[in-house]
């Protein structure tokens, strides 16, 4: 018999308790194999592929995309068993081109040595000539388990069914929309007449055709839209919201990355008392390092930014002020001091603002460090961060200076006692040698935990980062 296993939805990591359903990649009707991928998941702040417990052929999408469950949900069938190896039928019998005769014993309905399959051979090759037949057996002729044909998302098996039928929301079939709206001659001229097109209106006449008052509706939806609407805001967000009936709003469920982010930085805010010190610098000696590692043939496949630098100067900073590399344990009441560096870069993506962190970035050369942020930039902004890329992270940096800012106070990353903003590099009128002279100028801004940090420590800190900056040859000494 055809074994049916639910696969419930798992904590795709770090006492995840839902996930969204972003996209199935298997149908109804698919054969799958163990550990293929069967789903797309957003958890809190990355896309997840989920593979398959089971080999078999699926027989329900429980869940339908764009849709938050719990964890613990089912969210797919799958018939572990579709051939029957199981449990095999009995073996059917020979065919044969002869009639066997039966006997007044085996046509008693109590007693059938050839079963009812080899009762209905007997029927079907048996002369057309009427004659008396037994009583018509209840239970059907055991045929052997169908394979399931491909279906839409939704379909499924009917009480008591044996094949599949499509069912629609309210269980009715899907009706096919024609291809090319049905309407009279005269409200085709309105429709010209009023811009609309009548492919795109709702229709609600008989047999489907496109009214008057459809087209009239049609054209004051698109023009109190026009109205309200500014030019360019037709953007990709928009789609999962509800646009209001005036088109002058649009509401979109704040979930997954928008949600996590939006819980996490008030946590951190009224929580932890931040304090922010700014520091401007000259970097042009910074920008002629990079310069120099952008020829270097160790670097040549790999993109040297200031970044870098400034992230390698923040490390260096630590290691002569390792207090800052902390947090707060507000539970235990305990300051928890860290030995090691999970240097968090601040990401932005078109799901929103994720922070993965960089494991053990202090045994890192600069060459690795540069890989590194590279492969965690290019997989934050394609939404495969995993759960743990974003978990135990000890210190952060952000690099507001991409969007051309000059500066800002971050909020920190909860559970960390600082943060690191890194402003966007000018050239500037600055006084070098006695002189003015145009140099490359930015500002850091580095906020801290104030129960974790003092002032004194903080300063200390951000001018440390800004030494190396200025002058890079710090960090040899400092190395």
């Amino acid at each position: 018999m055809p074994t049916f296993q639910q696969f419930p939805l798992p904590d795709a990591g770090e006492g995840l308790t839902e996930a969204e359903i972003v996209a199935w990649q298997v149908a109804v009707g698919d054969r799958v194999e163990v550990n293929q991928t069967i789903v797309e998941i957003e958890t809190a702040k990355s896309l997840v592929d989920l593979p398959s417990p089971w080999a078999g052929v699926v027989t329900q999408l429980l869940v339908a995309p764009g849709t938050t469950v719990d964890v613990g949900t089912p969210i797919i069938e799958i018939d572990t068993d579709p051939d029957g190896a199981a449990a095999p039928a009995a073996e059917p019998p020979v065919a044969t081109g002869s009639v066997r005769h039966l006997g007044g014993a085996e046509r008693h309905r109590g007693v059938e040595p050839g079963g009812a399959d080899e009762m209905e051979a007997a029927r079907e090759a048996s002369t057309p000539a009427p004659a008396p037949a037994p009583e018509p057996d209840p239970q059907p002729d055991p045929q052997p388990a169908a394979k399931p044909e491909p279906v839409l998302v939704g379909y499924g098996l009917a009480e008591g069914a044996s094949a599949r039928r499509p069912r629609g929301p309210e269980g009715a079939a899907p009706v096919a929309r024609s291809p090319h709206a049905l309407a009279k001659p005269p409200v085709r001229k309105l429709a010209r007449e009023l811009g609309v097109s009548l492919d795109s209106v709702t229709p609600t006449g008989p047999g489907g055709i496109v009214t008057r008052e459809d087209v009239l509706a049609m054209s004051a939806q698109a023009e109190a839209r026009t109205l309200a609407t500014y030019a360019g805001d037709e953007q990709p967000w928009l789609a999962s919201g509800t646009v209001s009936s005036d088109g002058r709003q649009t509401r979109v469920p704040v979930k997954s990355v928008r949600k996590r982010t939006a819980e996490a930085m008030v946590a951190s805010a009224f929580s932890a008392p931040h304090v922010t010190v700014f520091h401007t610098i000259d970097v042009t000696r910074t920008m002629k390092l990079v310069e120099r590692l952008r020829a270097d043939r160790e670097f040549a496949d790999v993109r040297v930014t200031p970044l870098l630098i400034a992230a390698k100067a923040l490390m260096l900073a630590i290691r002569r002020h390792p207090e800052i590399n902390a947090s707060w344990d507000e539970v235990n009441q305990e300051i928890v001091y860290k030995h090691y560096i999970n240097l968090g870069i601040a990401a932005a993506t078109p799901r929103g603002l994720v922070v993965p962190n960089i494991k053990d970035a202090h045994r890192l050369t600069l060459r690795e460090l540069a890989d590194d942020i590279a492969q965690l930039t290019a997989t934050a902004r394609a939404g495969r961060t995993t759960p743990s890329d974003m978990s135990d992270g000890t210190i952060t940096i952000t690099n507001v200076g991409v969007f051309g800012i000059d500066t800002g106070t971050p909020i920190l990353n909860p559970g960390e006692a600082a943060i690191l903003a890194f402003g966007a590099i000018r050239e500037q009128p600055w006084v070098h040698k006695g002189k003015i002279k145009v140099r490359h100028v930015t500002q850091l801004a580095l906020s801290f935990d104030h129960r974790l940090v003092d002032g004194e420590l903080g300063a200390r800190v951000l001018a440390d980062v800004a030494r190396v900056l200025a002058e890079p040859a710090h960090g040899l000494v400092w190395g």
